[in-house]
């Protein structure tokens, strides 16, 4: 492995080499994450810090811990994968007692490793111990099927800490035993997440019709919405049909059509909450009064960015220096095991009629609200490759610290032991010397 010399400041590690090596690294290299222990013994190594739920299984989570025998001495090397759902601030746990409850737990001895609980090395894992080493040891963890997703609550302007939500964390450790408290000064934290994309097959086109009766009137008011298809993806626009037929004695003075997310919070009790995501109320071809009818199309668009002022809303779990979106809808395959997700998160439009004189008719149209399926995903345990022809397009990270460039790449450019590693980012909390959240 190519030596290095990390500098730590206040804007993370110091990046070796100009931009162009690294523009022509990416061109040919597969990330990798590290990140090492403060006291530098033992460094953990992950291809990807996404991993994705396909509804039949899960990515498993693998990768390679290099650890430094002689300060191990007789000691252990631990690594365990815990989803926790936070529910307080951290700021509040007081005498023992801590606002989250796990979700999900796996541990296991990485080293020395125990004959009879190996598995075969991934693909990832042959690579990176062909290049760092015999002191380079593997880990597997797979993820239940009904394991939660990566939600995050919005915080509100002011608060700090570690926000509310489901956040996964894999943490590698020097030990004993398993069940001993980790040292921060020979461990590792690193915030992982576990994403859903959309299912191959979308659901049935949402529609609905409701009529309304008023006293004195002869015949109803009748509403019928339906939405252009099932499944829309973030930053989409959803067309909402609606056909009204008036045949009360009522007018209808707007139209009122909203976008609300639904949450779902699984504790002890279930409680939801709603919350508004987009709204478009209009009196465009309004008023509609009795024997009329209106027949339209109306378009709205749920953006995180027209909702950034509103604490408590549901996010796709957030990693450190990237921006997210509102939360994915949370696919349910298995009723009986909703109280182990956390939280669930789905999203219905609402069409509301406005009638003069009071006596709204309103109609909910449920809808799934997700990512698109990337259209090569490269397989479990497999890092991605930036393929050549794009360098202009290659984002440039200022965490990028280690990298091999020796010539060879044109000559070989499936080379096993081209890696590019990057550093995963501290976010030191002040007043809390030592402790850090990872993001």
């Amino acid at each position: 492995m190519a030596s290095t010399t990390e500098k730590q400041s206040d804007n993370g590690p110091k990046m070796e080499g100009s931009q162009d090596q690294l523009k022509k690294a990416g061109t040919r290299g597969s990330r990798v994450f590290k990140k090492s222990s403060p006291n530098g013994k033992i460094t953990t190594y992950l291809g990807k810090r996404d991993f994705v739920d396909h509804l039949t299984h899960v990515d498993p989570v693998d990768g390679v811990i290099l650890v430094d025998p002689e300060y191990l001495k007789d000691r252990k090397v631990f690594a365990h994968v815990l989803a926790a759902f936070r529910y307080g601030r951290e700021d509040l746990d007081v005498l023992g007692l801590t606002f989250r409850k796990d979700l999900y737990l796996a541990s296991m001895q990485v080293y020395p490793p125990i004959t009879e609980e190996q598995k075969p090395l991934t693909r990832l894992q042959e690579r990176l111990i062909k290049k760092l080493g015999p002191n380079a040891h593997p880990f597997y963890f797979e993820v239940p099927k009904n394991s939660p997703s990566s939600v995050t609550l919005q915080p509100a302007p002011g608060d700090t800490g570690k926000p509310c939500g489901v956040d996964y964390e894999l943490k590698t450790y020097v030990a004993d035993s398993i069940d001993e408290k980790p040292h921060k000064r020979n461990s590792v934290r690193l915030a992982i997440r576990k994403i859903t994309y959309a299912p191959s097959t979308p659901g049935p086109q949402p529609s609905v019709e409701a009529s309304k009766e008023f006293m004195m009137s002869t015949a109803p008011l009748h509403l019928e919405s339906s939405l252009d298809k099932e499944m829309y993806y973030h930053g989409e626009s959803i067309a909402v049909n609606v056909q009204i037929t008036n045949n009360s004695n009522k007018t209808v003075k707007k139209i009122r059509i909203s976008v609300r997310q639904f949450a779902d919070i699984c504790l002890f009790s279930t409680a939801q909450y709603k919350c508004p995501v987009a709204v478009l109320e209009t009196e465009d071809g309004f008023p509609v009064g009795p024997s009329q009818t209106l027949s339209k199309v109306y378009y709205v668009t749920p953006l995180l960015a027209n909702n950034r002022d509103k604490r408590g809303l549901a996010l796709d779990g957030k990693l450190k220096h990237e921006d997210t979106n509102l939360a994915s809808s949370t696919i349910i395959t298995d009723e009986s095991q909703k109280e182990n997700l956390g939280i669930i998160v789905q999203y219905k439009v609402k069409v509301r009629l406005i009638v003069a004189y009071g006596g709204d008719l309103a109609v909910e149209l449920p809808f799934t609200l997700t990512h698109p399926k990337p259209p090569e995903s490269p397989p479990p345990s497999r890092p991605e490759s930036t393929q050549p022809g794009n360098e202009a397009d290659i984002p440039v990270d200022t965490n990028l610290i280690s990298f091999d460039t020796n010539g060879e790449a044109n000559q070989f450019p499936d080379r096993d032991d081209d890696f590019i590693f990057e550093e995963f980012a501290r976010l030191r909390v002040k007043g809390a010397e030592g402790d850090e959240a990872e993001a």
